[in-house]
């Protein structure tokens, strides 16, 4: 049976196999600081996906205009 000695023993070879283990695992604070600067960077570039691909809309209706216009004034296309 273990003594009490025992199983301090085995608490401290456990807790520093534990230390030895998480030592370079961020703290919390660093990991959410990250996770926010993470997201911030998202959101910046689903709000710059979303701007392009109205102009990418915008760019092909025209297109299509200019193509209906060409094709009624008769005009040679330039492409």
């Amino acid at each position: 049976m273990l003594t009490q000695k025992d199983l301090d023993e085995v608490e401290k070879i456990v807790d520093e196999r534990i230390e030895d283990k998480t030592r370079n695992l961020p703290t919390k604070d660093e990991f959410f600081g990250k996770m926010d600067e993470v997201m911030g960077e998202l959101k910046l570039i689903r709000e710059e996906t979303s701007v392009l691909s109205g102009l990418h809309e915008k760019v092909n209706d025209h297109e299509e205009r200019i193509e209906k216009i060409e094709k009624k004034l008769r005009i040679q296309p330039s492409i």
